[in-house]
């Protein structure tokens, strides 16, 4: 019996197989496009199990998962014994018998990985606080679609040390770019959170505008992400000087991409001058999470299809 994949973070899966996946998202993506049908997972079954709420995540999966032929079930924690008393193990060992693919949208990383351990079927990390595989899948898929091979390049992550620049970094790492990260003090990136083996993928900067200089892609985040509303104000003093404004796309260079995973607050940690102009590839970036999870979802359940 072949192992069970699971995409619990980035480092799941190689170099190797993501030039697979961005591959087959070409294909998908061009059969979309073209009115195709793509239904090579006819009659199989995703869960999705949202513990933290969602538009993008759950409409790409949803609609994803559709179109390669397939079915869906929602679950929340509000409305399912996940957020009562039953046990994730027993709840991993119940739902996998029922569903062919699970994924989770959820807090602690540790959830999402005991109930990996208990799935008799592949499960897709859909964000924790650690980590959003999906999210930087599709980001680099963007980057590959408008610029060509990342490998090589500079991306500048300026703002939190979250679960993107934990992802970020996580894929530097495998594919052989550099990140440029500048935060403000204090919430730094963990690079044993990060889980890397060196610091040898990426630099650190205390000045944002040091960070873009000569980036070929200039991203960021909110300033605080879901589940820290408390520090909202306090974040939002901490982060000021790390809004990416137009001088910092000045400083990348003059094809540099900007992108963000959305949903963004123009005049917080980027202006709309920036994310609403010729350099922002933010629109297509979104989408691109459903050609690239119809991929990885292919993967996961079916192998290398060519």
């Amino acid at each position: 019996m072949t192992a069970i994949k699971h995409y619990l973070q980035f480092s799941d899966l190689t170099a190797a197989e993501y030039a697979y996946i961005f591959e087959r998202a070409a294909l998908i993506k061009k059969k979309f496009k073209a009115y195709e049908k793509h239904q090579p997972l006819a009659d199989r079954t995703l869960a999705m199990i949202f513990e933290k709420a969602s538009t993008r995540t759950r409409v790409s999966f949803e609609a994803g998962m559709y179109q390669l032929g397939g079915s869906v079930v929602h679950l929340t924690t509000d409305g399912s014994q996940l957020g009562r008393a039953e046990p994730i193990e027993d709840s991993a060992k119940v739902i996998s018998r029922m569903v062919d693919l699970v994924m989770i949208r959820t807090f602690e990383q540790t959830k999402i990985e005991r109930f990996a351990e208990h799935s008799r079927v592949p499960v897709i990390n859909g964000l924790t606080n650690e980590f959003h595989p999906c999210q930087i899948l599709a980001d680099i898929f963007t980057y590959i679609e408008h610029r060509g091979s990342i490998a090589g390049k500079t991306v500048a992550w300026v703002g939190d040390g979250n679960n993107m620049a934990n992802t970020w970094l996580q894929a530097s790492e495998i594919l052989g770019f550099a990140v440029h990260v500048s935060t403000p003090t204090g919430y730094e990136v963990d690079q044993d959170i990060a889980g890397l083996r060196s610091t040898d993928s990426y630099k650190v900067f205390k000045d944002p505008m040091q960070a873009c200089a000569g980036a070929d892609l200039v991203t960021t985040d909110v300033w605080t992400s879901m589940g820290f509303e408390a520090e909202n104000e306090a974040r939002k003093t901490a982060f000021a000087d790390w809004r990416v404004d137009e001088d910092m796309m000045r400083a990348a260079k003059p094809d540099a991409l900007f992108m963000h995973c959305l949903p963004a607050h123009r005049g917080e940690e980027v202006e709309a001058a920036v994310i609403d102009g010729p350099q922002s590839v933010v629109w297509e970036e979104a989408e691109n999470r459903m050609h690239v999870q119809k991929a990885l979802m292919e993967y996961l359940l079916l192998g290398k299809l060519i």
